[in-house]
């Protein structure tokens, strides 16, 4: 694999490849200090935003990291940092009673600080698409919001079974994910993206490689002949990946028409709307198996 040279690239997207690199890192249950039902809630991550909501404690959320942006309803909320630097006067002034942490996305003495500073901080992590439902679970009983948060937890649940029962028997796809180019970061096995794209059918091309997301080469993708390229879109139009593409029509992906863009967010962030975005990938394979017949 040679290496690549990364091209400036601005912190939206750094922010975005950290999470995804990071979000299926070792098991960390939630951990409190104090049982005590929270009325004020801060996030550090934008997902965990959106676990707020789907918890039904959204209305208890005072502050939140940079980029939360779902449901609108955050948009006017005031930002307390982004996930590797804390604004800790702006937190200080919100006064919450309940912080919600990424167990791998934040520095881990950033939240030690926080806990030093008195801040009761709880840290969440997910290793499985299935970990979701048990954190929406998880901040429902610290938000006193248990009875919503178990119905969401459960709604999500049934929708991952019915997409991995869908799939059980789905023809296999040779697939290529790209979270970025130049350079071209993609998802190993371990991700809970490739978790996501296995599920669907399909056979990471990269998907053997260490660690949770790796960087390769274009001649390597070039090399593995990925039957459809899946690409987080990184803010910019579908057209700019395709036209990206375009020259390499050896690949099958590319020669089929099977260069597809997804959401970034709806593939980053672990919380509900991940399976919006799994069912959009499944869905890009099945287009590949209705064209033609696709080995693994």
């Amino acid at each position: 694999m040679s290496a690549v040279t990364p091209d400036p690239r601005s912190r939206l997207a750094a922010s975005l490849l950290a999470l995804l690199a990071t979000a299926c890192g070792g098991p960390a249950p939630p951990t409190a200090e104090s049982p005590a039902v929270a009325g004020r809630i801060a996030t550090l991550s934008p997902h965990l935003a959106e676990l707020v909501y789907e918890a039904g404690a959204g209305a208890k959320l005072v502050g939140v990291a940079e980029y939360s942006d779902f449901p609108p309803e955050v948009a006017s909320l005031p930002r307390i940092g982004d996930a590797f630097r804390i604004d800790e006067e702006a937190l200080l002034a919100l006064e919450p009673d309940l912080v919600l942490g990424w167990t791998s996305g934040n520095p881990a003495e950033a939240i030690a600080r926080l806990r030093r500073l008195g801040f009761r901080v709880v840290t969440l992590e997910p290793t499985r698409l299935a970990d979701v439902a048990g954190h929406i679970e998880a901040i429902g009983e610290l938000a006193g919001t248990g009875v919503a948060a178990k119905a969401a937890a459960g709604r999500y649940r049934r929708t991952l079974a019915g997409l991995e029962a869908r799939y059980a028997e789905a023809a296999p796809v040779s697939a290529f994910v790209q979270l970025a180019a130049r350079p071209w970061y993609t998802v190993t096995d371990r991700h809970f993206l490739g978790q996501g794209l296995r599920l669907c059918g399909g056979n990471n091309v990269f998907g053997g490689l260490p660690g949770l997301t790796a960087v390769v080469s274009l001649e390597a993708i070039i090399a593995a002949r990925p039957g459809i390229i899946i690409a987080s879109d990184m803010g910019q139009p579908a057209s700019a990946v395709l036209a990206e593409w375009a020259p390499w029509h050896d690949v099958p992906a590319v020669a089929g028409g099977h260069v597809e863009t997804v959401d970034a967010d709806l593939l980053s962030r672990p919380a509900g709307r991940v399976l919006d975005g799994i069912a959009t990938l499944c869905a890009a394979l099945d287009r590949v198996r209705g064209a033609a017949p696709t080995s693994g």
